[in-house]
């Protein structure tokens, strides 16, 4: 089998979920290197969740197309209740069955506490080649797989509701307590992402 090297950078809402010693500027890197490099125990569970669906890490468009034409992914529509796509730059809009359904039940419930507002998806899917060009305007981005990499994580913003950026504590608070619920429902992990102010969400294969 030929032989791959990608630069594995997870992006930079990932950068406190390796460790410092990763963070480094270099051109390429050896995935099975990489896979070996240990994340923090705050970011493991998603990664082990990420993995229990059974599909590879993503390397490229190609390899997204196989899962799209196979149905195991499914597309993300750009808006639905509770919830808008904004412009994807660095990932897809294709997840997992249980992903995408686990998006619209977050949606709805948040319309529903909130009578009738709406929350931005910030990112969804990304493939290895997707981070190599997310590192090119982001060198301080950690090493490390992340669970983008296997179409079952998303990142929602908690600055922008409306399709407006704006520091919002009532939302930011429905927001959280829906995403509590499903937490506790043993549904999804998520981890508040302070520096990029976006909520990184990863659903179980429950």
């Amino acid at each position: 089998m030929k032989k791959f090297l990608f630069l594995i950078a997870a992006s930079f809402i990932h950068g406190s979920y390796y460790s410092q010693a990763t963070k480094k500027t270099v051109p390429c890197y050896d995935l099975s290197a990489v896979l070996k490099v240990e994340p923090t125990s705050l970011y493991k569970p998603h990664l082990d969740a990420s993995r229990s669906f059974g599909i590879k890490i993503l390397h490229n468009s190609k390899t997204v197309s196989k899962y799209v034409s196979n149905g195991k992914f499914h597309k993300i529509k750009k808006s639905g209740k509770g919830y808008r796509v904004q412009k994807l730059d660095y990932s897809r809009p294709w997840m997992v069955s249980k992903a995408k359904a686990t998006l619209e039940k977050i949606g709805a419930r948040f319309s529903k506490e909130t009578k009738g507002h709406t929350f931005t998806v910030s990112s969804v899917t990304r493939t290895l080649e997707d981070q190599c060009r997310l590192r090119k305007v982001n060198t301080n981005a950690s090493l490390g797989i992340s669970s983008h990499n296997y179409g079952n994580s998303f990142d929602i913003s908690y600055i922008r509701f409306n399709d407006v950026v704006k520091y919002n504590p009532k939302m930011e608070a429905a927001l959280e307590k829906v995403l509590k619920y499903y937490a506790n429902s043993g549904m999804i992990y998520y981890i508040k992402e302070k520096q990029q102010s976006c909520y990184h969400i990863t659903v179980r294969n429950y």
